[in-house]
């Protein structure tokens, strides 16, 4: 029974990670509906910057952690501004292509600049340093993972719900022309909307980079936060983050009953079960444009 507990502590520590990946995602795709598959490396370049200007430059860590926020606000809307408004006929299918290129190109930057060594990111909190919960044993890092998620989620439910720019954001995805033609300027929303989903995965990266830190390091999170999009709705956020733990539950059960080679393909055939029960996602609500 401890077993089992413990798998379940550890499977929600995990499905944290997750669900801010996840998140970062559907604010992309509740605005654009683009997936946007350079999320994990755009986190990836921010916790390398911010590892270069604590372990090089002698920054504290709150100004660091503060710089990286920054700047992965500035890279999201750069990229959305930059690259993708660039493209000239753009259909969903051709926005993801450009967003595949852009994670080949900024993990390509981040081997180029600091290799593939891994390396350590000076965090105040140890990932080692266990709390105790009952019999159960969880660390600090997982702890404070946990509680980033959480809140994270409840001040973006807030701000798309009561906001003006959320409902605007809101507005854009559903439908975009009616949106311009009511006085929204839809460039600037996806521009922000860009920024603000860089931010949260910047918060995911700087949260597992203690963990494990080098080039490949968001890709796992990435798929799986995609996965548990996909699972909750991609354009649900609450949705988004209960698909997050249910995979870093499940996976985790499988992982320590089952087979541990096999654990991460857990996550998919979930998906692939999910979208046959309900194509859409346990908890998608679908808007209807009408021409």
């Amino acid at each position: 029974m401890i077993d089992f507990l413990q798998a379940i502590a550890s499977g929600i520590a995990v499905g944290s990670s997750y669900a801010l990946m996840g998140l970062a995602m559907v604010i992309i795709y509740k605005t654009s509906e683009v997936v946007n598959f350079a999320q994990g490396e755009m986190a990836l370049i921010s916790c390398f910057l911010t590892y270069m200007v604590l372990e090089f430059y002698g920054f504290s860590f709150v100004a660091a952690f503060a710089g990286a926020v920054a700047f992965a606000a500035f890279l999201g809307g750069f990229l959305e501004f930059a690259v993708l408004r660039r493209a000239k006929e753009p259909n969903v299918l051709g926005m993801i292509i450009i967003t595949i290129g852009l994670e080949m190109i900024l993990l390509g930057v981040v081997s180029w600049k600091f290799g593939a060594d891994p390396k350590t990111m000076p965090f105040p909190i140890s990932p080692y340093d266990s709390v105790a919960i009952g019999e159960v044993f969880v660390s600090s890092l997982e702890v404070l993972t946990f509680v980033v998620a959480l809140t994270v989620m409840a001040v973006l439910f807030l701000f798309l719900r009561y906001s003006k720019l959320g409902v605007a954001m809101k507005a854009t995805q559903q439908n975009s022309m009616a949106a311009r033609l009511m006085g929204i300027r839809t460039n600037r929303i996806l521009m922000i909307t860009w920024g603000i989903s860089s931010v949260v995965g910047c918060l995911a990266g700087l949260l597992i980079s203690p963990i494990t830190m080098q080039p490949y390091m968001m890709w796992d999170p990435m798929l799986k936060g995609f996965a548990a999009a996909v699972m909750g709705g991609m354009t649900s956020l609450p949705g988004s983050v209960f698909g997050a733990y249910i995979i870093g539950v499940i996976e985790n059960l499988f992982g320590s009953y089952i087979s541990i080679e096999f654990k991460s393909v857990v996550a998919f055939a979930i998906i692939v079960v999910v979208l046959c029960i309900k194509p859409s996602g346990l908890f998608a609500r679908h808007y209807v444009k009408k021409v």
